[in-house]
């Protein structure tokens, strides 16, 4: 595990410290919790534009597999 030092203002950290202590919880699991949760919505998002860049020459392709699909020819 690695040891990070983060300069925040004074106001902000005593904010942090008490959200930390209503939710029961120590003010270094919180921080992971937080930046867990920042890192999941990074992952997601880099995925759908990977998946949007993949599909974006390929709309025509979509849209008739949909048409046939729902029993229509295009």
């Amino acid at each position: 595990m690695t040891a990070l030092t983060v300069r925040l203002p004074d106001e902000k950290h005593r904010r942090l410290k008490a959200l930390a202590k209503s939710r029961g919880t120590p003010l270094n699991r919180l921080i992971d919790e937080v930046t867990t949760l920042m890192l999941a919505e990074f992952d997601a998002e880099t995925r759908f534009r990977l998946r949007a860049e993949r599909g974006a020459s390929k709309a025509e392709i979509g849209i008739n597999l949909l048409g046939k699909a729902a029993g229509e020819q295009l």
